[in-house]
This record gives structure tokens, sequence and C-alpha cells, in this order.
């Protein structure tokens, strides 16, 4: 999806909210559970801005039916390499109704984990802040 990417690629996380459906579905590469709705995803995506250094998407692939797209980045998590991968699903109205991250290698998916976890007190309360109409 090229508004994802261009806002990812300009530091611009806060603008992703803007594109995502409200019963947009998430999947972490280090949760079981998937987080829904778009309050959680947001304040996710945002909290994932606060720790990636370095990133750079590599790659972009794209469905035929153009609903869904594969990207490929390159990052760094706290002096740690990582390789993933975002796939996007869209709906009918354009706006991303699933995304599904993947990294490796275990060390980079080690650190992300222990880095987002950090985030997660922050990321909890911005998106309880998001759902009860209150500014960031």
């Amino acid at each position: 999806m090229k508004q994802f990417r261009a806002a990812v690629e300009a530091g611009d996380f806060d603008a992703l909210g803007d594109l995502l459906a409200d019963d947009v579905v998430f999947r972490s590469p280090v949760a079981f559970k998937p987080y829904e709705g778009k309050p959680i995803v947001a304040a996710i995506l945002r909290g994932v801005g606060r720790v990636f250094t370095d990133f750079r998407y590599v790659r972009e692939l794209a469905d035929d039916d153009n609903h869904g797209s594969a990207l490929v980045f390159e990052t760094v998590v706290d002096g740690v390499s990582v390789n993933g991968i975002d796939l996007i699903r869209t709906d009918d109205a354009g706006l991303i109704s699933e995304l599904t991250v993947m990294v490796r290698p275990l060390s980079g998916a080690n650190a992300l984990a222990q880095a987002m976890g950090a985030q997660f007190d922050r990321i909890q309360a911005e998106a309880l802040a998001e759902m009860s109409g209150e500014t960031r």
C-alpha cells in the first residue's frame, strides 16, 4: 500500500491511523493473540516508530486484486539488525483491514519483543485516550 509505505518512510507514524479500518486486525511477530481495532493498532504502530531506527523498505509486492501487498523491510532495534515483512490487506474502501508483521532473525524478534514490551504501558494509554476522544 503506497500511502502506508510513504508514511512509514517519512517517519510519520501518526498518519498511519488514518489508513486503518475501524475493525483492523494486527498480527504481531511477538504476540500470540491478534490486536483488533483502530485505536490499539494505531498506538502500536506509533510505538514501532519509537523503537525502529535506520528503517527502510527494500521491496514491494502487490496482489493482482489490488487489496494485498507485501513490504519487505530492514531496520535496527536496540542495535540488532532486523529483516521483516509487512503483509497488508485493504477493504473495499481502501483502508487497511489486516496487517501482519513477520521478522527475523530470532535475535531481532527478541529485541523487538523487549523494546515493544517497554512501550506497552504507553501504547495502552494512547489507545484508551483515543477511544475516549482525548488527544495525545
